[in-house]
């Protein structure tokens, strides 16, 4: 006799699974978010065969270490710049990328001219659709102008249907859109829950190492922002890219938060066009494009992302206040770091008022920046709004501000001093730990600080 399925509850933001109903995740303090699921026990797999699905498993056996070869020269281009870039140089063979982002930002376009382009050069290439039928994705793709002879249309939610297509079209790359919505009839709960999203995930691996072909994962946000699913999904891939933009801006940010062949944080900018999404080459000057001059408040910070430096403008406005509490509004930009800094410029340079007035910073363009290098550009637009006094246009700063008040070093001074001379900016201030090692550059005057009073002092 068959063995009865198992009932657990298990909740969906971690996957903790428990015998009875609870109110409150124990693990990560959620509420209300236990789902009763039912699963059966696994069969087993058969000689050579996997338990789900009907792909062949390779036999393994250990290896010397050096007598397995390097990888490092067989990445496969995408044929996009800007992707690569944030792939680390490429598309690893067997590696399992997910990306994620809000809807309608995106994915599904980048990931399709990404499909055209490796269909021209890898082979058949499988796009798997489960939300969108083959009629939608053609519409979509003649407005991309795709032309691709190899790109095949699945529309298929079954796991098991899907990697039994695998296994008779043997495609060199698969992408799949999305993983929320493919689910394994082994498992007894809806397509999404985190019992799914693991299976799914974790059978796609399995795929990609023992095939050595890449499979991209289209992922769900939550309101918070953040990929849906069990956070255990980012820890099964080997690359997690988020897909981050305005609606009311054109141009679209791939960010890497997790990547086990290249560096993390690194970042491409594309524009969304009537043709798709094109790669920016030069993102600075996008950025920095229609920038008002010889207006308080307006200061130019030299920032990295990954290893790509970035010219970004930040805009401050600071007021008085008739507000017990007056008002600390950060767009792009930390809010804690954003009162930090406002403590230091009270209590180690003097500018007292600035307790008692309302400051609203933003970062221009929709960009985010997180490093500490850009709290000097920071306080020097906050100082210029509150004085009403201009900085000169033509004058980027960087450098990460202490407590008491000194100007520390930053990473990679040279490339931001480089990519500031590039966009023509004549004079940089950056931490005085920053000049000793920087090569002369040609028309830009660079002026190493220590404090902060030191930086205000120079800027106006």
């Amino acid at each position: 006799m068959a063995k009865a399925p198992a009932t657990v509850y298990v909740c969906q933001n971690c996957g903790k699974q428990v015998s009875k109903w609870l109110g409150k995740c124990p693990d990560c303090g959620e509420w209300q978010s236990f789902v009763e699921e039912r699963v059966r026990p696994s069969a087993g797999a058969a000689k050579g065969v996997a338990a789900r699905g009907g792909f062949r498993l390779r036999e393994v056996k250990p290896v010397r270490f050096g007598e397995i070869e390097s990888q490092d020269d067989s990445r496969i281009p995408s044929g996009i710049d800007e992707f690569d870039r944030v792939l680390g140089g490429g598309i690893v063979p067997g590696s399992l990328i997910l990306i994620g982002g809000d809807p309608g930002i995106g994915k599904s376009t980048l990931l399709l001219q990404v499909a055209d382009r490796l269909s021209r050069q890898s082979g058949r290439v499988l796009y798997v659709s489960g939300e969108e039928s083959e009629r939608q994705i053609k519409m979509r793709g003649e407005r991309l102008g795709v032309e691709a002879a190899n790109l095949y249309l699945l529309p298929e939610t079954n796991l098991e249907n899907i990697l039994n297509e695998v296994e008779r079209d043997e495609p060199g790359a698969i992408i799949v859109d999305s993983i929320q919505t493919v689910f394994s009839s082994q498992i007894e709960s809806a397509p999404g829950s985190v019992s799914q999203v693991r299976e799914v995930a974790s059978q796609f691996l399995m795929l990609a190492k023992n095939r050595t072909i890449p499979v991209f994962l289209i992922g769900h946000v939550t309101k918070e922002g953040s990929i849906a699913g069990p956070k255990a999904l980012e820890h099964i891939v080997d690359t997690v890219l988020y897909f981050e933009g305005e609606r009311h801006h054109n141009h679209r940010i791939v960010r890497a938060t997790k990547n086990r062949f290249g560096a993390a944080n690194e970042l491409g900018v594309f524009e969304m066009t009537g043709e798709g999404l094109v790669a920016v080459a030069n993102p600075s000057e996008m950025f920095l494009h229609g920038r008002p001059e010889n207006v308080a408040g307006s200061v130019v910070s030299a920032c990295m992302e990954g290893t790509r430096p970035m010219l970004v403008e930040v805009q401050a406005l600071a007021s008085d206040s008739s507000l017990n509490n007056p008002a600390r509004t950060a767009q792009g930009f930390d809010r804690n770091r954003l009162a930090l800094l406002l403590a230091v410029l009270a209590k180690r340079v003097g500018v007292e008022g600035l307790l008692k007035s309302d400051v609203f910073l933003n970062v221009v363009g929709g960009f985010e920046v997180d490093e500490p290098a850009a709290d000097l550009g920071v306080v020097a637009a906050i100082v210029s709004s509150y004085r009403n006094r201009v900085v000169d246009p033509k004058t980027a700063v960087f450098g990460e501000v202490g407590l008491t008040g000194e100007v520390r070093g930053a990473m990679q001074a040279q490339a931001r001093a480089r990519e500031a001379q590039a966009l023509g900016f004549e004079k940089i201030i950056m931490p005085a730990s920053n000049t000793s090692g920087l090569e002369r550059l040609l028309g830009v005057r660079t002026v190493g600080v220590r404090s902060v009073e030191e930086a205000l002092d120079e800027l106006f």
